[in-house]
């Protein structure tokens, strides 16, 4: 059985205090081999903590996830992860840190070197294989960081927020080099963010959650990510739907907000 299925997941995290966060319970989502999938929602909604527990960096209280059939237990090369920053290791040149991945795996020099150039021509980062990290922007540390992810060649890349630092431009040619990247490869992502354009724009599906605990609130089936494919994605926000989404999703955590900030008054 391809892709990948949560089954009644359910996230506790227990205080020193004696008390405890619920912070998922009872999520289940399937999710089929080469689907784009966004996920958002207000803070605290358990986004990340979604996204560490597909990636194996935490075990759930309750509930498993299956990857092709096998339940996932830890960390593995078959779920590459890109951070909000793109933890890379400064002290490597640009192409150190995309071909590091296939050196741990002891693939020789000459395949290492055709996987690196051929990822950072991709992503448009060709010229700049032997800079230092420390020399570049931070759209093109986002680069790095998505190429070194592939280089791994994994079923699943997981997103984490990969684009809120960056400035409007930046962010809109990164989310338009997602999309091309997610067509060219036809890997499985999984995208974390908070801007519901974005998460209009780079999903095929759209999960929208509710906090406290967190769960899976409402799901939207979309075109835009198809749409957006090659194209200025000024004009694919301008397509029928798109903006009465983004308008009824923003109402939609708005009221999510709002009764977060009722609870926290009626706690105080």
């Amino acid at each position: 059985m391809s892709g990948l299925t949560i089954s009644n997941l359910s996230m506790r995290f227990d205080l020193p205090n004696g008390g405890h966060v619920q912070a998922l319970k009872d999520v289940s989502l399937s999710i089929a081999e080469g689907e784009i999938v966004s996920v958002l929602g207000p803070s605290g909604c358990g986004k990340t903590t979604l996204l560490n527990i597909i990636a194996g960096f935490l075990a759930p209280t309750a509930g498993k996830i299956e990857m092709n059939g096998h339940v996932v237990t830890g960390p593995a090369a078959e779920r590459g992860m890109v951070f909000q920053k793109g933890a890379l290791f400064e002290w490597m040149s640009v192409r150190e840190n995309v071909d590091f991945g296939p050196r741990m795996k002891g693939m020789a020099k000459a395949e290492r070197d055709r996987i690196a150039d051929h990822l950072l021509e991709s992503v448009g980062l060709q010229s700049f294989k032997e800079k230092a990290v420390y020399e570049l922007s931070g759209g093109m540390q986002q680069r790095v960081a998505l190429a070194r992810c592939l280089a791994n060649d994994p079923d699943v890349i997981l997103m984490d927020e990969p684009l809120g630092a960056l400035d409007a431009l930046t962010r809109e040619k990164m989310q338009g080099l997602v999309l091309k990247l997610w067509k060219e490869t036809g890997k499985t992502v999984i995208l974390i963010t908070h801007s519901v354009e974005e998460a209009l724009l780079l999903g095929e599906r759209l999960i929208v959650m509710a906090p406290r605990p967190g769960r899976i609130h409402k799901e939207y089936k979309l075109p835009f990510a198809d749409l957006g494919v090659g194209k200025d994605l000024r004009e694919v926000k301008k397509m029928d739907g798109f903006a009465e989404t983004r308008e009824e999703i923003l109402g939609m955590i708005w009221e999510m907000e709002e009764e977060i900030m009722g609870r926290t008054e009626v706690a105080t």
